[in-house]
């Protein structure tokens, strides 16, 4: 089924010369085959359920769009201020891998220690006449975590995601341990993560037979492959071995990394690593994620408003993700970004009785109750 086209608003032009927004965002989850909701239904929920409407919050959940503290953003950009690094993590939380060199453990706030698992996000982009849109997934509102909350695909690092034998092209698995603060081996994985999420998650996969092309995923087969892949029948390195493909690594840019900052009611935290991939030229994306009622391709700038209208509940790091891609005029103004990802640690505490994260700018988010 091919994505239905959206309407397109206006948008300022591309700004030229800029320099790139501050890191931020976070990643989401994956699950299982959904039934193709039928053309034209963008945002209309499953199966013939209602659509949910917003709500359900976790405990990191974000209501609205807080009043910012003056002269707690950076310089401006286009008229409107910069965009502040921070976010939770939001990770899924149906099965989670070990870590490829072990689990490190840090201590909560008042809880027993709790293992920090290493995980990657793709914020996966395409053109449209009014800027880049963003592919978006709602997490159904039964979920007992991000229940409502808009979010990119991503998860946990799989151990096999460390698997040497992937074919690879682009940038070579060294040049990627500077940005994302890893050694080699965690950087091979943070990739076949991020390649084997996004095909999880949406159907894209970017790997292709050669180092100029990218291969199509339609057709039964394909779908058969993703549900292996997401039991974990077999690997991403074996997928792409068996059907003669490479890691294109070249179509992703590092974009932000975030760690879920310690707290007495987090259970799950996680070391993310952002990307930012520009959807692939005979691709489409497909609904295919159990977690998620709503799968559709928003414009930053329209996500936000409906943020601010209550319609469309995120966590932090999707909303300062947002904020910084909405400044693009274009797919290719996001990856020629050239981002070095500062690792950051948002801190939560209270703020006139109510729980908030503290981003380090000092920007403050207040958090909705679960």
């Amino acid at each position: 089924m091919s994505e239905p086209e959206r309407p397109q608003g206006e948008r300022g032009a591309t700004r030229a010369g800029r320099r790139a927004a501050a890191p931020g965002g976070l990643s989401e989850e994956r699950v299982e085959r959904e039934p193709e909701r039928p053309p034209g239904e963008r945002g209309a929920t499953r199966a013939g359920r209602p659509a949910a409407a917003p709500g359900g919050l976790s405990e990191e959940g974000v209501e609205r769009e807080p009043e910012r503290p003056p002269g707690g953003r950076g310089a401006t950009r286009a008229g409107r201020p910069a965009a502040a690094p921070g976010g939770l993590s939001e990770e899924r939380v149906e099965r989670e891998p070990e870590r490829p060199q072990g689990e490190r453990v840090e201590p909560g706030a008042g809880a027993s220690p709790v293992p920090v698992r290493d995980a990657a996000t793709v914020v996966l982009l395409r053109d449209s006449a009014g800027g880049p849109e963003a592919f978006l997934l709602r997490r159904v509102r039964g979920m007992a975590f991000a229940a409502g909350m808009t979010v990119f695909p991503g998860g946990a690092v799989d151990p096999r995601d460390a698997d040497t034998a992937v074919g690879w092209v682009g940038p070579p698995v060294a040049d990627w341990t500077a940005p994302f603060d890893a050694d080699e081996a965690l950087a091979r994985a943070l990739l076949c993560a991020a390649v084997r999420e996004t095909f999880e998650e949406s159907g894209v996969l970017l790997a292709g037979p050669t180092a100029d092309q990218v291969t199509a995923t339609d057709g039964p087969d394909w779908e058969a492959d993703r549900v292996g892949l997401e039991r974990r029948d077999f690997s991403l390195a074996e997928l792409l071995a068996r059907r003669g493909l490479q890691l294109r690594a070249d179509l992703l840019r590092p974009w932000a990394h975030w760690i879920t900052p310690p707290q007495e009611s987090v259970r799950r935290r996680y070391d993310t690593r952002f990307f930012v991939a520009a959807l692939p030229a005979g691709q489409r994306t497909r609904d295919v994620t159990s977690e998620a009622d709503v799968v559709e391709w928003v414009r930053p700038a329209d996500a936000l408003d409906q943020l601010r209208r209550g319609e469309r509940p995120m966590m932090p790091p999707t909303i300062v993700t947002l904020e910084e891609i909405a400044d693009y005029g274009s797919v290719a103004d996001v990856l020629a970004a050239g981002r070095s990802p500062a690792r950051i640690q948002p801190t939560v505490s209270t703020v006139d009785g109510r729980p908030a994260v503290t981003l380090p700018n000092g920007r403050v988010l207040r958090l909705a109750q679960p």
